[in-house]
Formats: C-alpha cells, structure tokens, sequence
C-alpha cells in the first residue's frame, strides 16, 4: 500500500493490535495466530499491528518475528493493511525493517531504540535512517526513551517523506497540542497509550483520529461500538462504559508492571480463546486476577 493511502486508511478508524499466541513452551504457534486474525477480521479494523508491543515484538527473535508478519499478511489477505513493528538499535530496525517489507507488512511502527536515551539531533538521525531504508510508511511511536518535541518531528515529516504517522504512548497533552498545531494533517496521528480508550476523547480534540485498542483482541464489538461512541463525541455513552468496565480493567491491568500484555492474554483464556502464556520477563496474571477479570468480561459478554 501506498504511503500516503495507508495514512488515510489508518486514520479512518479502530485500529488492531493483536497478540502473538506462544505454546506451554513459548514457541510461536502459528495455526492459532491466523485463526486469531481472521476472527478479528470480522469485525472490521482499520489496520493491524503485527509483532506488536501486545505482540511482544521485544521477545520474537528474527525468524520468528518474520514469520508473525508472514502469517499475518497472509492470513488478511489485502482485506486491511498489516503494520510491522520495528525497533532497537538504527541497524537492526533497518534489518526488522526490511524483513517486514519482504513479508509483505504495509508499514512499520518504528519503537525507540534500546535502553539508550538519545538527544533530538540522535532520534532524528535513527529515523531518517530507518525511513530511508524502505519504501513502506513509517509511523513514530513516541513512548519511553524516545519522546520528541513538535520541532523535531516536524523535522522528521520534512525530511522523511515516508514517515506518515505518529503513535503517541506519552500522553504529554500539551506536547500534542504543540504538535497538532505545527504539523496538522502532515501525519495520521494514533493513541498509544495503554487501554487506549481512556484517552480517545480528549485525544480526539487533538487530531488524534484513531487508536490501537487491546480490548479488542478479545471483546472486539465492544471495543468497536465504544470506538464509534467516541467519534460521535457521545459523552453519556462512552462514561458509562468507562465506568462499567474500562476503569475496573485498568484497576487490575495496574496491579503490576508489565500487566499491559498479560491482562490481553488473560482476557483471551476469559473468552475461550487461549493465546498461551506471555514470555519473560512479562508474568501471567495470578489466579485470583485471573478470576476477576473474568468476572468482569462475563457482564459484558
């Protein structure tokens, strides 16, 4: 897909996520990661993030994470653009980058680099590197050791021609007005924050048209009815499913670090539809959280 279609396409609505479903053992199982994919499909994302962070991009070797983005392209078969994510240091997210081109991936979601926290002028070179090697569009994931001001990315958007999106896991609001206001619709502009639907209605103010939603890896007509509440702006609708069910999943989500993708899995065993375990260093959920999130998913299902 074009650069620029994959911009507008992206932008136009709920955007998925999905999680990379692992044996007892924690090998990469295929069958039911397509079997995954093609239920969500039916439900009609904008987009799909394959070997994502719920993906645990960060724990896929290589070959493993070509074959996630393989299995993701061809099992949706055109019917929605695949997004590749992309990361560590500039050279090996030039190698992921490429390997997701040669997949097939319609784009890539470029996370920061490595442990390393870098100075503007250094995230600016690491981006236009990675741009620079593939045609596919690049969306910047503003998030932990790489946060850029709208100076900076505005400097990326001239220099990269690619670079189409820009995912913010920040949730810095005026640093988002600051950006809107300079870039406006250079980029395609996504919610990356976790449970991202708790921020879908201020963010939409800020030109934020569009979201990557876990929840709607395993209660998906939710995710996309709460999606299509948040565009209408209905305010009455979108706090009573906050209040029912968003706000009590983000209570046990918070329990412990790095519960972000662990409650996903969790929801998904909640559903009848078992992705496996997370990989360390991630934790599964204990039983006892195991118990109420599955409470909690049963009133809504």
């Amino acid at each position: 897909m074009d650069p620029k279609e994959l911009a507008k396409t992206i932008g136009a609505g709920l955007l998925s996520f999905p999680v990379t479903h692992f044996t007892a053992d924690g090998n990469f199982d295929e069958a039911p990661y397509r079997e995954h994919i093609s239920w969500l499909l039916q439900y009609h994302p904008a987009g799909l993030f394959a070997a994502g962070g719920t993906g645990e991009f960060f724990s896929l070797t290589p070959d493993e994470f070509s074959g996630v983005v393989q299995a993701a392209v061809q099992q949706t078969n055109g019917k929605v653009p695949v997004i590749a994510g992309c990361g560590y240091g500039t050279a090996m997210a030039k190698q992921f980058a490429a390997s997701a081109e040669a997949n097939g991936a319609d784009g890539i979601l470029l996370f920061p680099p490595y442990l390393v926290s870098a100075d503007k002028a250094g995230l600016l070179a690491h981006v236009k590197s990675v741009c620079a090697s593939t045609n596919k569009g690049v969306i910047f994931y503003n998030r932990d050791n790489a946060i850029v001001d709208d100076v900076t990315l505005e400097k990326m958007a001239d220099q990269c021609p690619n670079l189409i999106g820009f995912k913010d896991g920040d949730g810095d609001i005026e640093l988002m007005m600051r950006i809107y206001a300079r870039l406006g619709d250079r980029l395609t502009y996504i919610g990356g924050l976790p449970t991202a639907e708790t921020f879908a209605l201020p963010y939409l103010e800020m030109g934020v048209t569009t979201y990557s939603s876990a929840i709607f890896n395993f209660l998906p007509q939710f995710a996309m009815d709460f999606y299509a509440s948040v565009r209408k702006r209905d305010h009455p609708e979108i706090f009573k499913q906050l209040r029912e069910f968003v706000l009590s999943y983000i209570d046990i989500r918070n329990r412990r670090k790095g519960y972000a993708v662990s409650i996903v899995k969790a929801g998904l065993r909640a559903v009848g539809r078992p992705a496996g375990p997370v990989r360390t260093p991630l934790t599964d959920l204990d039983q006892s959280e195991m118990d109420a999130l599955s409470e909690l998913i049963a009133g809504r299902s």
